[in-house]
Formats: structure tokens, C-alpha cells, sequence
């Protein structure tokens, strides 16, 4: 296969300073409205009309974060391709997190404030708002629904459920979205008094509702119908690591590189809803995919026994560790376990002359290498440097094995790529692998801008 040749140019980008002009000016507007709907003057006047201003404030702000939450997560093509899945995932659950407490505190305020002006009480009230006021019903479904979704997002929570049972639970959080949208329509005091208001608050909820339809359902139907893709054969590649091979239609018409991941759906029958993230661990071909996946759990089994002709539904091509992402000539990859996937694939089509890649792979055993004999191939044929390190953790917090445990984290980098300030840097594999290769490199005083890794932890 011909290795596609780029320029390596310094990556620059004005997408980080786009998307936080567009959200601070969204808050902004945000703001101005209710300044605009003399929001400001009840919280001078004092009294309880104070705590209904500013529960009012405080739910349309919380309001214009959780559209911002879900814009993040619609996978629009140019957010990923300038962020990467796992920062927006980052400022996702940030963005979560604030309206959510911001939302608690406009239930508490308007409560107050309707309460102090009918002379009830705050249960009363509560109750009177709930049953009474149009939407508001559905508000309360949205509220808990936003609830749940919030409590199993907590870490502790997250590490009892399966990824793909929290992925599931997770869309929950649309629901509670949509079920908020009418009791805002119907009896927000900003939404009904001003056609501004009305205007901007309808062009956010469209914006958002057609990038959601439009990238996480349109698209990925669209492609996975015009790709047609279908198990060709499972190959097993070590005692609990396989590879699924997959053939389509018109791949090269996929806009996907090497480094990349697709979300597949595996329609084996039970279970086929459940999403899974798997990287790409050859090049994509014209016709051709390859994926490899360890064992563990129900649905690795379930894939591993996938028939010939079973069909695939795909998401994506999603993610930045690519040759996009290139600043420098000479390149050092080091990866762990299954990361290795994504990297297998950049070797293939990253542009290099012999001497100038390294590969640094990490195991538990010499067993565990997976894809060691095509590794070998690309290091013979393409003169990639690979390095081996099998072997339990040095210590807690090092990307070594014991046995090179006479040697900082820094040193054994700077052993094995000398020239590493000046080369670029692709790292995946466990997350807090990964974090001891992150805290290495900047000891070694690697720019940031040279290190290149997705996360995948949710």
C-alpha cells in the first residue's frame, strides 16, 4: 500500500478561540436578556421578587450550558477534527456539572420567590408549581432524568456499569433536555415577553436538535449504508486478543485516516444496540477495514464468534491521533496493551525515511504482544526502531517495567529517543499509563504541541 506523503508543517488552529468566543458570547446574550427584562432591577428592590430574578438568571444560564453540553457531544465533524473526542468530553461533563448545580439553585430560587409572593410556603409552592403551571410536569420527568444522568457520571458510579450500559443510560440526558423545553416556552417570563428572547432561544434549540439528527443519526445511517460493511473473518491474534476484518463498499470515499476510531454495532442479534469505540489497527483500504479487540465481557465474545457476512453498523471516523496532527520530521510512538491499535495503523501511513520512528510498546507479559509479527514486518521493511518492554509496573506511577526500574521515567525516555525534544510524540494506551508517559515527557521538556493522545476513559 502507497504511504501517503504530506508536508510536516507546525499545526496551527483558530478553532480554540472560535468555540470560546461563541460560548462566552452565548452566556453573554444569555445574560443581556434578563438584563434586558429588568432582571437586575428586582434584584436591587430587594424582597422575594430578588430571589425569582435570580432563580429566573440562574435556569437560563443553566439552560444555555446544557444546550452547550449537548453541542459538544453531536460529533460535528469540525469540533472533532479541531478537539478530539476526549477534550470535548472534558468540557462536556464541565459544562454538565455547572448547569446542573445552576439548575438546582433556579429550582430553589423561584421557589422561594413564588412562595414569598403568594405567602405559602416552599413545599406548598413546590407542589402548586409542579401540578399547576403548564410544562412544568414534564420539566420535573426532564429534572430527574438530568438527575440520573448526573449521578451516574460520578466516578464511583461509572466504575460498576459497563461502558456501554452507561453509554445507553447516558442518552437519557436528552430526553431531559426535550422535556424541558416546554415549560420554558410556556411560562418563562424572558421566553414569552421578549421576541429577542424567543428568537435566540429557538435558534440555540434548533442548532443543537439538527446537529444531534444530523451527525448522530443521519450521517451514521447514511454511511453504513453506502459502506455496506460485513464481517469478513475473525483472526486470533494472541490467547485473548482478536482481530475482525471487515469488507465495504467505496471505503475510499470514507474521509478516515490511520490512527482514527469508528463507535460499531455488531448486529449478531441480543445485543447489537450496545455502541462500541475501537481504533483501527491497519490502515483503511478500499475496500477493507481491520479492527483489534481484547477479550473481556459478554460482547467481546459476542464478536469474537461474529459470522462471516454479519453486518456492522458504524459511527465516526472520529478522532486527531493522525498524521494531521505532524509538526516534526522524526516521530516516537509509544503505546501500551491494546493502544497499540491506533499506532500499528500510523506506522503504516505515516511518511518516515528509515531511522526516523520509534516504537516503544509496553506489556504485562512477552505474551501479550499483540500484532508483534507485523510489527516486525513494518521494522524490517519501513526501518522503524522497536523497542519491547514486557513486565510487571516499576512502581505505581511509572510507564516502566521493574526491570528497567533502576532508571527515572525520564531517563529510560531519553535513553531510547535521545532527540525526543524535537520529534513528535503519539501515546495511547490505559489512561494512567498514559498520564506517567505524559508526566515524563514534560519533565523531558517535549512541547506540548508535539505530544499527541486521545483518551478513552468515560
Amino acid at each position: 500500500m502507497a504511504v501517503r506523503r504530506e508536508a510536516v508543517r507546525p499545526a496551527r488552529s483558530w478553532s480554540p478561540d472560535l468555540l470560546g468566543a461563541v460560548a462566552a458570547a452565548s452566556v453573554v446574550v444569555v445574560v443581556a436578556l434578563w438584563l434586558h427584562g429588568a432582571g437586575l432591577r428586582a434584584v436591587t428592590d430587594g424582597g422575594t421578587a430578588a430571589f425569582s430574578s435570580l432563580g429566573r438568571l440562574t435556569g437560563l444560564v443553566a439552560g444555555d450550558l446544557l444546550l452547550a453540553q449537548v453541542f459538544l457531544m453531536a460529533r460535528v465533524p469540525w469540533l472533532e477534527r479541531a478537539f478530539g473526542q476526549d477534550r470535548l468530553a472534558r468540557w462536556h461533563r464541565c459544562a454538565g456539572l455547572t448547569s446542573f448545580w445552576l439548575m438546582c439553585a433556579h429550582v430553589v430560587l423561584i421557589t422561594i420567590g413564588y412562595a414569598g409572593a403568594g405567602h405559602t410556603d416552599v413545599f406548598t409552592e413546590a407542589w402548586e408549581l409542579a401540578v399547576d403551571y403548564p410544562g412544568m410536569l414534564l420539566a420535573v420527568a426532564g429534572t430527574a432524568a438530568l438527575v440520573a444522568v448526573v449521578a451516574l457520571s460520578i466516578r464511583r458510579a461509572r466504575r460498576r456499569l459497563r461502558y456501554e450500559s452507561w453509554h445507553l443510560l447516558h442518552l437519557y440526558a436528552y430526553l431531559g433536555v426535550g422535556l424541558a423545553l416546554p415549560h420554558q416556552l410556556w411560562t418563562g417570563t424572558d421566553f414569552v415577553s421578549s421576541p429577542a428572547a424567543r428568537a435566540y432561544w429557538w435558534s440555540a434549540y434548533a442548532c443543537c436538535a439538527g446537529s444531534v439528527l444530523v451527525f448522530r443519526v443521519a450521517l451514521p445511517l447514511w454511511r453504513s449504508h453506502r459502506h455496506g460493511l460485513r464481517v469478513e473473518r475473525v483472526v486470533r491474534e494472541t490467547a485473548d486478543v482478536f482481530s475482525v476484518h471487515l469488507a465495504g463498499r467505496h471505503l475510499h470515499r470514507m474521509p478516515v485516516r490511520a490512527g482514527q476510531f469508528f463507535t460499531f454495532r455488531f448486529l449478531t442479534g441480543t445485543g447489537w444496540t450496545r455502541a462500541h469505540p475501537f481504533s483501527l489497527s491497519a490502515a483503511p483500504g478500499a475496500e477493507r477495514l481491520r479492527i483489534t479487540v481484547r477479550s473481556g465481557g459478554d460482547d467481546a465474545r459476542r464478536i469474537a464468534c461474529a459470522r462471516p457476512g454479519t453486518r456492522v453498523l458504524i459511527e465516526g471516523p472520529y478522532g486527531r491521533l493522525t498524521a494531521r496532527a505532524r509538526t516534526r520530521r522524526q516521530v516516537l510512538l509509544l503505546g501500551a496493551g491494546i493502544g497499540i491499535t491506533p499506532l500499528r495503523a500510523l506506522l503504516e501511513e505515516l511518511p518516515f525515511r528509515p531511522g526516523e520512528a520509534v516504537l516503544v510498546y509496553r506489556a504485562s507479559t512477552a505474551d501479550d504482544f499483540a500484532l508483534r509479527a507485523e510489527l516486525d514486518e513494518l521494522a524490517r521493511r519501513r526501518g522503524v526502531a522497536v523497542h519491547y518492554l514486557p513486565g510487571p509496573a516499576a512502581a505505581r506511577g511509572s510507564w516502566l517495567p521493574a526491570w528497567l526500574g533502576h532508571l527515572s521515567d525520564e531517563e529510560a525516555l531519553l535513553r531510547i529517543a535521545p532527540g525526543v525534544r524535537d520529534q513528535d510524540v503519539f501515546v495511547c494506551g490505559p489512561e494512567l499509563w498514559m498520564a506517567a508517559v505524559r508526566t515524563a515527557l514534560r519533565h523531558a521538556r517535549v512541547p506540548n504541541g508535539q505530544i499527541h493522545y486521545e483518551s478513552f476513559a468515560w
